[in-house]
């Protein structure tokens, strides 16, 4: 919601999670925000065309990106990426997968007009690949929290993935235990990466839901960029008027356009066993208490 939100404002362009734009865009042709197979949406063909040449998207450039990945963006090494210089074995390697994401990211603001693009991808090793970018990218982080019984519970539901090329694709869940030590591991590599040097803001989902416009100030502030006044005319106490997007990936809230009611989903409270919470409580007491949230909730 939050990048869709962004997405929203002059200047911005919203990306969706690309990170699977190999996977997902290229090569199985999923669906873009906009509705269209990627493969037949306009707006990613010109992106490839800028970003590689005449021939555009190809399922050489998915399978090179992907490769590249595999060999640097992995959270097992973090420990490496955390080097004020990658480590030698990988520095060629990570070269060249952050050239590719530099021609992406300069094509999309080329053929958008936008000045910042909104990456929502979650995956922390990718954030650490992409501090390593030299002058070529300025990258900022978002790091946004959530309670993480909230978290838990959300990775537990059944949904299907409406962009998916198969009928009835399901999206991936986690037992609550697995969901708490990814949230732990996650939300801790990211704030390292802020002590590292890379510009970080800490947005808590429960503050935007509550006060969105205060926090798409904040937002836009941190990125360079600011807006106010009638460029929020869309962001309303409790809805957002949202359009299509040419997004990749993400919630499937991504293809909802109009009002969009923005409340508080607490419905963890009552729907995740009492024993899971505790568990997982326990699990990220230090982190809980550290972005404000409660060890003991009221159902």
């Amino acid at each position: 919601m939050i990048e869709r939100v962004l997405g929203e404002l002059p200047g911005y362009c919203a990306g969706g999670e690309l990170t699977h734009l190999w996977q997902w865009g290229i090569l199985d042709d999923e669906r873009c925000g906009c509705g269209e197979a990627f493969s037949g949406c306009s707006f990613w063909a010109e992106v490839g065309r800028r970003a590689f040449g005449a021939s555009g998207w190809s399922d050489a450039v998915a399978a090179r990106m992907l490769r590249l990945r595999a060999q640097v963006d992995r959270m097992r090494y973090l420990p490496q990426l955390m080097a004020p210089t990658a480590a030698q074995v990988r520095a060629p390697a990570l070269a060249a997968y952050l050239d590719g994401y530099s021609a992406l990211y300069a094509a999309i603001a080329d053929v958008s007009g936008a000045r910042i693009v909104v990456d929502s991808s979650k995956h922390a090793s990718m954030a650490f690949c992409l501090r390593h970018h030299g002058n070529d990218l300025d990258v900022r982080l978002v790091h946004l929290v959530r309670d993480s019984r909230g978290v838990a519970y959300s990775w537990t539901k059944e949904m299907v993935r409406p962009q998916a090329s198969t009928a009835n694709t399901m999206m991936t869940r986690y037992s609550p235990i697995r969901s708490a030590l990814m949230w732990d591991a996650d939300n801790t590599s990211l704030a390292i990466l802020g002590r590292l040097g890379t510009p970080r803001l800490l947005v808590r989902y429960e503050d935007f839901v509550a006060d969105p416009r205060r926090q798409v100030h904040r937002i836009t502030s941190f990125a360079g960029q600011p807006v106010d006044g009638a460029d929020l005319d869309f962001l309303g106490t409790g809805h957002a008027q949202l359009t299509r997007q040419h997004t990749i990936a993400g919630n499937p809230m991504r293809f909802q356009t109009g009002r969009i009611d923005l409340r508080r989903d607490d419905a963890w409270r009552s729907r995740l066993p009492r024993r899971q919470q505790r568990v997982i409580s326990a699990l990220t007491a230090p982190l809980l208490s550290r972005y404000g949230y409660p060890m003991r909730v009221a159902r």
